[in-house]
């Protein structure tokens, strides 16, 4: 049925069709055109000439911008420079580069010599993993092949030299290495359809059907993303039909969240509600996607009673909702309503990613004032320090950022596309090129899994909170060195005493597990519960049982204990197979009361009306 319809789907679009596409796409510039018009008749009206000044250059930057993807050209220049700079001023230094570059280019050619002369089957003898792993099909072991993959990892190496170049500012290097890594993935013999035995084998085996079907591809592609469609499959998944299908009700509504509750599906249930706060970055539904592999799903099958927040899909009239607007209209309210219906004094507190950090605030806000209602909190790929938060810090600094908000001030908010662009750049190969291939050369177009379907429903930030959340946390650290306030306090990790289940995963490059581990210098005073599991920032968290190729280590460390470093963490604690699910649910029933039965639906007589059914209004907003 689905290779059926993504068969149709390749010739969607009509000449009538594309027409109304390139219709609407003209509008829609047409419309940012006359919004940008209005922002330059407010810079205009602006009497000191300063202030001005810096509106009319705040609109031309957010212009740039959107032929930039967001990245500020003056940062790219400036890295550059300093690059340059210490270069041109290191003469050894170039002469040892000009003699690497001969030396790889010698070793190049005595490879060439010796296969011509030999005939070997296999060009290359190497140990180098990276080979392996890059170019996996065995017909990059062959002739000639080989010799073209060979000689693209010596460039690669040679350049990942040249970068290197001793006083260049430690930002001004990962920026120039990220350039690097970007233009040299999209030069590699694996994108050239003439240097790629896979792509010449299938055009080969289909008298070049695949790439007649690859440009089909490359144009049903195309005009989705002129028209604003999600990729080609994502229809297969409706979310409250296909995805996001646990029974619940919308319990509790205001202009950021609704509440969801989910019903029973046991006799009795632990008398501690779960309440979760998942990012407002992307939609609550990754954590309730199919049942097979629904957290939510498991979780009420535990016993346990279910609350999801599911955040409002902000428009520019939500420029100024902050940070903690989203603490004070989002957790806490939540927290509030939560108890109030169930009747429940404690709460066991979950946040993922973002909502992780904001909820590590709450707690530590509650904490501060003697609320005792966190039972316990749940920490997924949080970041409570964010000195060494991945490779998204590439793109933090003073330069970058006030960029990044002259755009988010022309619009009101970061386009959700324009914050998966961003992503997909720190993972070019994977995320792009590879896809690029199997799509447009090979001809191919595997079928969306729900996570991916859920990936490309994407959501906007709020100028305020973007701006705060980047500059308060990811440049100034103010979090973990305690200068974040909320209202005029300082909010201090170290006044949780709540117990911690801190899940982390080990290929997660938007916040490593390195990074969330800092947890324990912070909230020394709690019993940490520690888990590292296999996979991203996504996979590793939706991990059900039975799920294949799953393993995670976990530990636990006692409230004041001595700290451990992770490396020594990560040698001492094995790994098991399998979901860390069933741990996470009887972590939880140890911090639970005896069983009761399941508390009613919302709570009318409180003023908690059944608002619709679960999945809501909030999460099928555009």
């Amino acid at each position: 049925m689905a290779n059926k319809r993504l068969k149709k789907d390749a010739n969607l679009f009509t000449f009538s069709e594309k027409i109304q596409v390139l219709e609407d796409h003209f509008n829609t510039s047409m419309t940012r055109l006359s919004k940008g018009m209005k922002t330059f008749e407010n810079a205009m009206l602006q009497e000191d000439k300063a202030k001005r000044a810096e509106f009319l250059d705040r609109i031309f930057h957010a212009q740039l911008g959107q032929m930039t993807t967001g990245l500020s050209p003056a940062a790219i220049l400036i890295a550059y420079t300093d690059w340059w700079a210490h270069t041109v001023i290191a003469p050894n230094r170039c002469l040892q580069l000009m003699e690497s570059a001969f030396d790889k280019m010698i070793d190049f050619y005595q490879n060439l010599i010796e296969y011509a002369a030999n005939k070997n089957t296999n060009c290359f003898d190497t140990e180098d993993k990276r080979f392996h792993e890059r170019f996996k099909d065995e017909g990059w072991h062959e002739w000639p092949y080989c010799a073209v993959a060979n000689g693209f990892m010596l460039w690669e190496d040679w350049w990942q030299e040249a970068s290197q170049i001793r006083g260049v500012a430690k930002d001004h290097r990962e920026l120039i290495s990220f350039f690097r890594y970007q233009w040299l993935n999209a030069l590699s013999p694996e994108n050239n359809p003439i240097l790629n035995p896979v792509v010449l084998e299938k055009t080969l085996e289909t008298s070049g059907k695949n790439l007649i079907d690859g440009w089909q591809n490359a144009q049903e592609d195309f005009w989705r993303h002129l028209k604003g469609d999600r990729p080609v499959g994502a229809e297969e998944f409706v979310v409250g039909k296909d995805i996001a299908v646990t029974q619940g009700k919308v319990v509790y509504r205001n202009d950021l969240i609704e509440l969801i509750q989910y019903a029973p599906q046991t006799e009795t249930v632990y008398p501690e509600p779960v309440l979760i706060i998942p990012a407002w970055i992307m939609k609550y539904y990754i954590l309730d996607l199919s049942p097979h592999n629904s957290m939510v799903n498991y979780l009420v099958k535990q016993g346990h009673t279910v609350f999801m927040i599911s955040w409002k899909n902000p428009d520019a009239s939500y420029r100024n909702y902050g940070m903690q607007d989203y603490l004070k209209k989002g957790v806490l309210e939540a927290i509030n309503a939560t108890q109030s219906i169930t009747g429940q004094k404690n709460i066991h507190a979950t946040g993922y990613c973002i909502g992780g950090t904001l909820l590590s605030m709450a707690a530590s806000y509650m904490a501060r004032h003697y609320d005792d209602r966190l039972k316990t909190v749940t920490l997924f790929a949080a970041q409570t320090d964010f000195e060494e938060a991945g490779e998204l810090m590439t793109f933090i600094d003073e330069n970058q950022l006030s960029y990044l908000e002259d755009i988010m001030f022309s619009q009101g908010y970061l386009r959700g596309d324009q914050m998966s662009a961003t992503f997909e750049l720190l993972r070019p190969k994977e995320l792009i090129w590879s896809k690029a291939v199997q799509r447009y050369l090979l001809g191919e177009r595997p079928p969306l899994n729900d996570l991916m379907a859920w990936n490309s429903d994407t959501t906007r930030l709020p100028y305020k909170m973007q701006k705060e959340y980047l500059r308060n946390f990811h440049l100034n650290n103010d979090l973990a060195e305690g200068d974040y306030l909320i209202d005029g306090e300082p909010v201090a990790l170290e006044d949780i005493k709540s117990p911690l289940f801190v899940v982390s995963t080990e290929k997660d490059h938007i916040a490593p597990w390195k990074s969330v581990y800092k947890i324990h210098l912070y909230a020394n005073g709690s019993e940490i519960t520690f888990v590292l599991a296999n996979r991203g920032h996504n996979g590793g968290i939706v991990s059900e049982p039975g799920h294949k190729g799953r393993s995670y280590r976990i530990g636990k460390s006692a409230a004041n204990a001595p700290y451990i470093a992770p490396e020594k963490w990560h040698h001492e604690h094995k790994s098991h197979k399998g979901s860390w699910w069933p741990k996470w649910h009887r972590w939880l029933a140890k911090h639970s009361g005896k069983k009761i039965a399941p508390p009613g639906i919302g709570a009318p007589e409180k003023g908690f009306q059944i608002l619709e059914d679960a999945p809501g209004h909030y999460v099928l907003e555009k």
